[in-house]
C-alpha cells in the first residue's frame, strides 16, 4: 500500500504551480457530453476522479482523445445507454453530475449514489427537488439514481440549502429545457461560474452565475467549443497553508487571487505576508504565528474544503483558536491523528477549540479523506522527525503530483511502497538533515 513518508523540519521555500480545478473539471467534463460535436478542454488536472469519471463516461460510448497529459478532447455523439457503471462510479462523488447531463440531452439518466470521502452527509434531495421541477420523474433505487422524462421544461427553482452540487446538476439540465429557468439561493463557488461560462462557450444561454440568482434560457442544441479549466483554488490553499506551517517562503502560481480572498486573510490574521500579484500570489510566514478564529461557510466565506489544512496550522500558532464546521459534521477526523503528534485540540459538536504554541512530532498516521490527508501531510512537513501518511489514495484523488511539488519546494518527502523504502529513505534524510 502506497505511502508518504516525511522528514520535517524544513521550511518550503520555492515556487509552485497550480494545476486545474478539480471539482471544476468534473462538472465539466459531465456537460462535455452534451453536444454531438468535438469539444476540446483544456488544464485538466490529472488526478484519479477526472480519471475515474472518464473512463466511466468512455463505458457509456464517449469517444475520449487524450492530446496531452491535461488536454483532452471529448465526442459525446455515440453514446450508447444512459446507464453508467457501478463499480467505477461509486468511488467519486461528483458522479451525480452525469444525472444532470444526461437527463439534459436524452432526457433520461441512471447514475449510481456517489461515493467519494466519507466527511459527512451529502443529500441529493436538492438534486431530486430540481429535476422534479423540470419535469423529471426521479426515483432511487438500490442506490441508483433513475431520471426520466418526455420533455424538460423551465421553472422557478428555490434551493433549500446553499448547494454546489446541486445548482451545477440543475443547472447542466435546464440549459436544453424548454423556456425559462431561475435557480434562487444557488451557489456561488468558482467552479459554479466556470462550469456556467464553459456552458455558455457551447451556445447555452446562463446568467447569474457567481450570483445567488441563476437565469437560464433553454436552447434546443449544445456546439462544440474549446476551453480551459479555472485554476484550483484549494490546491493553491493547501500550499498556502503549508509555506505558513512550516515557516515557508512559497510564491503560489497560476492562480486567480480573488477566488483565494477568505483564505488569505485569515493567513494575514495569523501574522503571515501575503503578497498578491496578477496570477500569483506569495505567502511568506517569517515571524510568528498568531491564533484567529474560522467559520466555514459558502464561498465566498471559509472553505470546508480548506479547514483541515487551517487547523494544523492553528495547532502551531501562539494562542487559542477555534474553528466551526458549519457545512460537513465528519470534518474533524484528522484531529485524532494530528493530536497524536502533538497538537491540543478537543472538539466539540461542530467546534474545534485548538491551544496552539505547541510542536509536532513525527508519527503513523492514517489519511481520513482528501483534505484531511493533504492536512496530515503538512503537519509531517512542520514535524521533528519522521511521518508515515498511509492512505494517499485519498490525497491522489485531488491533487496531482503532491510530492514532487512539495519536493521542489525543499520537502524531504517520498512515496513509498514497502516498509524497506521507508527505512531507506529515513537513512539518507537524516544523512540530509
Amino acid at each position: 500500500m502506497a505511502q508518504y513518508v516525511i522528514r520535517g523540519g524544513t521550511p518550503l521555500v520555492g515556487e509552485v504551480e497550480i494545476g486545474g480545478a478539480k471539482n471544476a473539471a468534473l462538472g465539466i467534463l459531465a456537460a462535455s457530453i452534451m453536444t454531438d460535436e468535438t469539444v476540446t478542454i483544456d488544464n485538466v488536472p490529472d488526478v484519479r476522479d477526472t480519471s475515474v469519471l472518464l473512463e466511466a463516461m468512455e463505458g457509456i460510448g464517449v469517444q475520449m482523445h487524450r492530446i496531452d497529459r491535461h488536454t483532452v478532447k471529448i465526442n459525446g455523439s455515440n453514446v450508447r445507454n444512459v446507464n453508467i457503471e457501478y463499480e467505477l462510479i461509486k468511488k467519486i462523488r461528483a458522479s451525480y453530475y452525469l444525472v444532470g447531463a444526461l437527463l439534459g440531452k436524452y432526457r433520461e439518466a441512471e447514475v449510481p449514489l456517489p461515493g467519494g470521502c466519507n466527511i459527512g452527509s451529502r443529500p441529493i434531495d436538492q438534486h431530486i427537488k430540481g429535476f422534479r421541477a423540470l419535469g423529471a420523474e426521479v426515483e432511487v433505487e438500490h442506490g441508483v439514481i433513475h431520471a426520466r422524462a418526455k420533455k424538460l421544461v423551465g421553472a422557478h427553482i428555490y434551493m433549500d440549502v446553499v448547494t454546489v452540487g446541486a445548482t451545477i446538476n440543475i443547472m447542466m439540465a435546464a440549459v436544453m429545457a424548454e423556456g425559462k429557468t431561475t435557480i434562487e439561493n444557488a451557489a456561488k463557488e468558482p467552479h459554479v461560474v466556470d462550469v456556467a461560462n464553459f456552458l455558455n462557450s457551447m451556445g447555452a444561454q446562463i446568467r447569474g452565475a457567481g450570483t445567488d440568482v441563476i437565469r437560464i434560457r433553454g436552447v434546443s442544441r449544445l456546439h462544440s467549443a474549446e476551453y480551459s479549466i479555472i485554476p484550483d483554488q484549494i490546491e493553491a490553499g493547501t500550499f498556502m497553508f503549508a509555506s505558513a506551517a512550516t515557516r515557508g517562503d512559497v510564491m503560489i502560481k497560476n492562480v486567480i487571487p480573488k477566488h483565494l480572498e477568505s483564505i488569505t486573510s485569515k493567513l494575514i490574521e495569523m501574522n503571515c505576508e501575503v503578497d498578491e500579484f496578477d496570477d500569483a500570489v506569495r505567502v511568506v510566514a517569517a515571524r510568528g504565528l498568531r491564533a484567529t478564529q474560522i467559520k466555514t461557510l459558502p464561498y465566498p466565506g471559509f472553505p470546508t474544503d480548506m479547514q483541515p489544512q487551517a487547523g494544523v496550522t492553528l495547532a502551531l500558532s501562539e494562542g487559542t483558536s477555534t474553528i466551526t464546521e458549519s457545512i460537513f459534521e465528519n470534518r474533524f477526523k484528522y484531529v485524532d491523528e494530528v493530536v497524536r503528534m502533538g497538537a491540543n485540540i478537543k472538539v466539540e459538536g461542530n467546534t474545534a477549540i485548538i491551544t496552539g504554541g505547541g510542536k509536532y512530532s513525527g508519527a503513523n498516521i492514517t489519511a481520513p479523506d482528501l483534505r484531511a490527508g493533504a492536512a496530515l501531510c503538512i503537519a509531517g512537513l512542520a514535524a521533528e522527525g519522521v511521518t508515515v501518511v498511509d492512505d494517499i489514495h485519498y490525497i491522489e484523488r485531488g491533487y496531482e503530483d503532491f510530492d514532487s511539488k512539495l519536493r521542489a519546494m525543499g520537502a524531504q518527502i517520498e512515496k513509498t511502497e514497502s516498509e524497506r523504502e521507508v527505512r531507506k529513505f529515513k537513512l539518507r534524510s537524516k544523512i540530509v538533515s
